[in-house]
């Protein structure tokens, strides 16, 4: 029933307290929510403990509920406020949870409130893993092989048919609490017994270790139009989770026929489960074939579909909220251009990277080894014309005294070839160390397994820095000369293309005036200004646009940023 008309007051479920892996995203989704349907003058009843957040804030919501959400203080906020409808999808792992439990418990059909959007039992069939990969099969999707164990017995049972190394994961947990990949039986039990204290279901799957992972986020309305908004790829492979990797979109290593062969079977399988509004759909791919298999499907608002909203300028959140009240994708405008539909599938002429940020230095004992649960507190995004561009800004943002992949402080790193095998929230920087030392890009992948043409793209920045460093006559350049000898030298067109190319692939002045030693000489004060100086005079200069900014005038172009080197 198209519902957009029935509609008067909704409950929509926030994401709970704040905590490691569940926090902004969930924050930015809701708030989104919120705003679509005031759009539609529909009343909005909030429950979500965060104080801090903006979803709480005066004239978002008509009113909020500061409380856990839990079954029990939303069923009283229901039996008090007695709203037509629920959102479960934009509260993340614990309002998904709740809704779940609401239903199951007969309290949504007892006060007649409809679950707007993705229908509960959807949300089941990807929750819960043995239901998932039934589901899948119906429609000859390969999952990874599997089992759903309900206690410590079955556990060892599967793993002992599946063979090692394995990987448990534990239903209905958030930011892979409860999972890791298991060599032999005294890990098996050892990863077991914590799985199950955050759910009553683990699956026991074979390991893919070292496979690409790749993501879609695909929308779908009640007419079953569908588009795919934007697709991800992990800069690490497989074994490490999504939040604890540097992810690019859109993907850089696929090709044409992998990339649309992922696209179809995401769009068959948000389809065939029956979800309205966004989901999020997890693939392992074979890095030397084309063979694949889905990892899971969040039918629900994600910490990926945050990412992949700011990346394109597609609101997702926005849209999917609509959706939920019946809308078809061919009804919505685009809300940043206010001109285009919303049926559309961005086109990207630029690189987005998104780059964790940990602070493990401030907790004594703890392992800095990264695996399939969370551990990074938050994350930054980062736009440019280039894959080097876009990192190294992104790496001068997550603010750990960084200025790139290149030219930071010198810190020792020992056990070079161990931090490479097995990853640690410094990784990134490690890689730029061996690749200093000499190694090559095939030794570090035959480590590390990160596909080689990111690992080729590092060299490249490694690459102009060695050309910074052993350029002679722009060391020599100072205040003092006189201006036409100045200019005679910094207009060579060695120079020239020099800075130009340390721009464009994300140097920032500090990085070249230390790469030329300009700090030995003088204050770094005045080497940035003698650098930026060198730029004015050649025209090197920076310039910013912003995403879907030319959409309005062009309708036919949308979502382009145009943006230089910064």
């Amino acid at each position: 029933m198209n519902t957009k008309h029935h509609i008067q007051k909704v409950l929509l479920l926030g994401s709970g307290a704040l905590k490691i892996g569940q926090a902004g995203e969930f924050d930015y989704s809701g708030s989104q929510a919120l705003k679509a349907l005031k759009e539609e003058g529909i009343e909005t009843i909030l429950v979500n403990p965060n104080i801090a957040t903006v979803q709480t804030s005066e004239g978002i919501a008509d009113k909020v509920y500061f409380q856990p959400v839990t079954p029990t203080f939303v069923e009283s906020i229901i039996r008090k406020e007695r709203p037509d409808g629920i959102l479960l999808s934009f509260g993340g792992q614990t309002a998904l949870n709740c809704g779940v439990s609401l239903y199951q418990n007969g309290v949504l059909e007892k006060y007649g409130v409809h679950v707007l959007g993705t229908p509960v039992q959807a949300i089941i069939d990807t929750e819960d893993r043995e239901q998932f990969v039934k589901r899948l099969d119906e429609i000859d999707v390969k999952t990874i092989k599997s089992k759903a164990c309900k206690d410590i017995e079955e556990v060892r049972d599967a793993a002992n048919e599946l063979g090692f190394p394995v990987i448990l994961r534990a239903a209905y947990a958030l930011g892979g609490l409860g999972s890791g990949f298991c060599d032999n039986e005294e890990e098996l039990l050892q990863q077991a017994e914590e799985a199950f204290s955050f759910s009553p279901q683990v699956l026991v799957e074979k390991s893919l270790k070292g496979w690409k992972e790749i993501e879609y986020e695909v929308v779908r309305d009640a007419y079953d139009n569908c588009i795919t908004v934007c697709n991800m790829e992990n800069f690490d492979p497989l074994g490490i989770h999504t939040g604890e990797s540097i992810v690019v979109a859109p993907s850089q290593t696929l090709t044409n026929h992998e990339y649309h062969k992922l696209r179809s079977i995401a769009i068959r399988i948000i389809r065939h489960i029956g979800i309205i509004g966004e989901c999020n759909v997890q693939y392992a791919l074979d890095p030397y074939s084309d063979d694949y298999r889905v990892i899971e499907v969040n039918a629900r608002l994600s910490r990926s579909s945050a990412l992949a909203s700011k990346a394109t300028g597609y609101p997702l959140a926005f849209v999917a909220a609509k959706l939920s009240l019946g809308y078809g994708l061919f009804e919505l405008k685009n809300s940043v251009t206010k001109t285009t539909s919303a049926f559309f599938e961005p086109a990207l002429d630029y690189v987005v990277c998104k780059i964790p940020r940990w602070d493990l230095s401030k907790f004594h004992g703890v392992s800095h080894q990264l695996g399939s649960s969370m551990k990074s507190v938050g994350e930054v995004m980062a736009i440019g014309r280039t894959f080097e561009e876009a990192l190294q800004k992104g790496l001068r943002m997550i603010g750990q005294g960084m200025h790139g992949f290149v030219e930071n402080k010198e810190f020792q790193i020992e056990h070079l070839l161990d931090k490479l095998s097995h990853a640690t929230d410094e990784r990134i920087f490690i890689i730029s160390e061996a690749m200093q030392w000499g190694y090559t890009v095939e030794q570090i992948h035959q480590f590390t397994k990160i596909d080689r043409w990111f690992l080729q793209k590092l060299k490249h920045i490694i690459d102009i820095d060695l050309q910074l460093k052993g350029n002679a006559p722009l060391a020599m350049l100072t205040n003092e000369m006189e201006h036409s000898e100045f200019m005679e030298i910094l207009e060579s067109s060695e120079i020239l293309e020099l800075l130009y190319k340390a721009k464009v692939y994300g140097f920032s002045d500090f990085q070249i005036a230390r790469a030329l030693g300009l700090e030995t000489q003088m204050k770094m004060e005045d080497a940035l200004l003698l650098v930026r100086k060198w730029r004015k005079e050649l025209n090197i200069m920076p310039a910013v646009n912003q995403i879907d900014t030319l959409a309005a005038e062009y309708p036919a172009q949308t979502n382009y940023l145009y943006l230089t080197y910064l």
